[in-house]
């Protein structure tokens, strides 16, 4: 892709010629069957507006590493879900957190005799055995995986969405870059069901999320940083989040809270940054 940096005129001017030239349609966002935002495009029209389908990417080109990609995200739109509740306003079914082990008093046996089997402390179960991770997938900490589909922008600057729950759009620098994220985005529930990507939402620092390059290399990373940015902030924060700059990193974005309809979704976006291990 050429680069473009010397059109650049800000994010306003890039919206705007956006909103003009594609008509703003997220792809595939609706709402569940009577709660339809009356704004929103009606299926079979979405693929065809997709303005940055995953989000809305600056048009512009920059090489980091081997690859063109785009600049830094303006929005991303990986919420394409239906909430499980049904209505307008509901938040996404993201799993609740583990909670928390709290140790139960035990009477103590009496002098001289023995405790019983019943006080004894039992040996913690094993954790359930992962079965071997495929080439070309990201594996996150809880096991949920996902295999990566490289996204290139189309020629109306638009990236694809995920075709289903088990992928994510990965766009950004390679997985060998020197410097600059490797964004992986996908969605957190489609038609009832709950993707890999809403485990996000309870993600810890120090954590390992694993990917398996296409040549079966096992790549290590180490959660550093969980950052909740409503989408109306995305953009002021995207050179930081998802830009060419600053060390290699993988960026793992969803999306969650409120659902709100139209070309948003859901009203947040969920970025997990991972560092190399």
């Amino acid at each position: 892709m050429a680069n473009h940096d010397d059109d650049w005129r800000g994010d306003d001017w890039f919206v705007d010629e956006w909103h003009r030239s594609t008509g703003w349609a997220a792809v595939d966002d609706e709402p569940p069957a009577g709660h339809r935002d009356p704004a929103a495009p009606k299926r079979g029209r979405g693929r065809l507006l997709a303005g940055f389908a995953l989000g809305a990417a600056t048009v512009l080109g920059v090489e980091y590493g081997s690859t063109v990609v785009a600049a830094a995200p303006v929005t991303v739109v990986t919420g394409t879900a239906l909430p499980a509740s049904g209505a307008a306003g509901a938040a996404a079914p993201v799993p609740s957190p583990s909670p928390t082990a709290t140790a139960s008093a035990t009477p103590a046996a009496p002098a001289g005799q023995p405790p019983s089997s019943s006080s004894a402390s039992a040996s913690p179960a094993p954790p359930p055995s992962l079965p071997p991770q495929r080439p070309g997938t990201v594996r996150l900490p809880g096991g949920g995986t996902a295999t990566l589909v490289r996204q290139n922008l189309g020629p109306g600057g638009e990236l694809p969405v995920p075709a289903n729950l088990g992928q994510a759009a990965w766009w950004g620098a390679s997985l060998d870059a020197a410097g600059g994220a490797s964004v992986f985005a996908g969605h957190v529930n489609w038609r009832g069901a709950t993707g890999p990507f809403a485990e996000l939402w309870n993600e810890r620092i120090g954590a390992e999320v694993t990917i398996v390059d296409s040549a079966g290399k096992t790549w290590r990373y180490r959660i550093s940083q969980l950052v909740t940015v409503h989408k109306n902030d995305l953009a002021a924060r995207a050179d930081y989040l998802f830009g060419p700059s600053g060390p290699h990193r993988v960026v793992l974005v969803t999306c969650g809270g409120r659902w709100v309809g139209g070309s948003d979704g859901y009203e947040e976006n969920r970025v997990v940054i991972a560092d190399p291990a």
